[in-house]
């Protein structure tokens, strides 16, 4: 038997330091879409933006359905658009935004297991990381691709 462990790298941000970086723009967006967010049963309202190569940006925020597994996260309802609206075009950057009762979540928010796997593919299928943003009141977490969210991913 040998025993393996994973470690995690990720750059920490203060909400300070995070304002003054470009991708504070795409919390702007980001933040809109979790506004717009359709969630009257968690109150846990999410908007992911996504950035493109070529400069675009395009956003999404969770939807709730009473049969709870119909829903769909921010992250899933934006990559989905993407890739089926610009096929070609790579993914860069994915930017997270959460709000519970009106308030952004103090610590940062985090994709599901699901959106995480969902992810890994997209990057799989353009041969290219995304860079997740993940944004709380306090503090501001980075990773350079969602593979090191999803260390050990669902493979066929």
């Amino acid at each position: 038997m040998i025993t393996k462990d994973f470690h995690i790298q990720y750059v920490e941000y203060s909400w300070e330091e995070f304002a003054m970086l470009p991708e504070h723009q795409l919390y702007e967006v980001a933040h809109q879409a979790a506004v717009q967010a359709y969630a009257p049963y968690s109150g846990f309202h999410v908007g992911a933006a996504i950035q493109l190569d070529d400069g675009r940006v395009f956003w999404a925020s969770n939807q709730e359905n009473k049969a709870y597994p119909s829903g769909i996260c921010a992250e899933r309802a934006v990559i989905y658009y993407v890739q089926a609206n610009y096929p070609g075009q790579t993914i860069q950057k994915l930017l997270l935004v959460a709000n519970h009762e009106s308030l952004q979540t103090d610590e940062p928010v985090y994709p599901c297991g699901a959106c995480r796997q969902v992810l890994v593919e997209a990057e799989e299928r353009q041969k290219s990381p995304i860079e997740i943003w993940m944004t709380g009141k306090n503090r501001v977490h980075q990773v350079q691709s969602c593979s090191d969210l999803l260390p050990l991913k669902f493979i066929l």
